[in-house]
């Protein structure tokens, strides 16, 4: 268990854990995006996880406290990282992401207490640091527990990838009961809401690569096989997110699973991935969840549109307006629409 420190406005008041495999290309570049700030209320700890690459020597020339271990895996990783941090709120950063000048400042000025999770979005960058998007996901800066219903009804809401968030340390004891997956941050993303305030920031603190070897398959949006593992993690997600909001009363409140947007979602992809024709039911399911899941009546509309051109259009055409919907790159509904017709 990660033990929740008494802190009382001495010592660090963020950690950032740093994992790295076989990450030699970039690693560097992400510990001096911490160590650059030189910011005293943040502690930073690296750990390989079993590099076969020169990625520990990489690690050794920074100067940072580190730790070289067997492999085990990201989840494994992490933990074993947080484990030997004090801080009390605790951010992930990927080995192939980078934080942004002036972010650890931003950041700490916003914590207190109250606050489950500090997110904010982090802008798109290639192999090579080059700019490829603008900052995503899009969020409004608010502070409040709004999202709580939004995960109960829906199962999900809008969130950064994992360098973008930064959590509370009770929150980093869920992960310790996680068996189906290797990711940190999933139930902790959408239990958040339900132990404190998420605190939201528009303004792009950290830049998010995409490469070859993002685990999240941005980049490859079509894999069949991936869509399926996300799919099986997502309802493993919520199984756990179910066990525990029974905690607080709250598990028969949550939807199922397969009701939701985003499972439904995913399977329409799938199917299109699979070379598989999209049922009017299951497309009528969809649409109907669509306009359930609170986004503007012009999305929707939108949305609605490019879904059933999709379903109706040859497999091959599909799956291209997919891939360009879910590139990592700019889009536009224009260029969507060219890339279906």
């Amino acid at each position: 268990m990660i033990s929740d420190p008494e802190w009382r406005g001495t010592g660090p008041r963020l950690a950032v854990v740093i994992t790295c495999w076989n990450y030699e290309r970039y690693v560097a570049h992400a510990i001096r995006s911490v160590t650059s700030q030189a910011h005293a209320g943040c502690e930073l700890v690296v750990v390989d996880d079993g590099s076969t690459d020169a990625s520990w020597d990489v690690i050794q020339r920074e100067g940072v406290t580190a730790f070289h271990i067997d492999n085990g895996g990201s989840r494994a990783a992490c933990l074993y990282g947080a484990r030997r941090t004090r801080a009390p709120f605790v951010l992930f950063l990927d080995a192939d992401d980078e934080l942004e000048p002036g972010s650890i400042e931003t950041i700490i000025d916003n914590l207190d207490d109250g606050v489950a999770k500090l997110q904010f979005p982090l802008t798109r960058i290639d192999g090579d640091g080059r700019v490829i998007s603008g900052p995503v996901p899009k969020l409004d800066a608010f502070r409040d527990r709004r999202l709580a219903e939004r995960v109960l009804r829906t199962g999900t809401y809008m969130a950064p990838p994992t360098s973008g968030n930064v959590f509370r340390r009770d929150l980093c004891e869920l992960p310790a009961e996680v068996e189906y997956e290797q990711a940190i941050d999933g139930v902790m993303l959408f239990a958040a809401p339900f132990f404190g305030d998420v605190l939201s920031i528009s303004k792009a603190l950290g830049r998010y690569r995409v490469h070859d070897r993002n685990d999240s398959g941005v980049g490859r949006p079509l894999d069949a096989k991936l869509l399926r593992r996300e799919l099986t993690r997502f309802v493993n997600r919520m199984d756990h997110l179910r066990r525990v909001l029974a905690r607080v009363g709250k598990a028969d409140d949550l939807i199922a699973a397969e009701q939701t947007y985003f499972f439904l979602e995913r399977s329409f992809y799938l199917a299109i991935a699979e070379g598989r024709r999209v049922s009017a039911a299951s497309l009528y399911r969809l649409i109907k969840q669509l306009w359930a899941a609170g986004h503007s009546v012009k999305a929707r509309i939108a949305l609605s549109a490019f879904l059933v051109t999709t379903a109706v259009l040859p497999n091959r055409r599909a799956r291209k307006g997919l891939s360009y919907r879910l590139d990592a790159g700019d889009r536009s509904v224009t260029g969507l629409f060219r890339a279906l017709l």
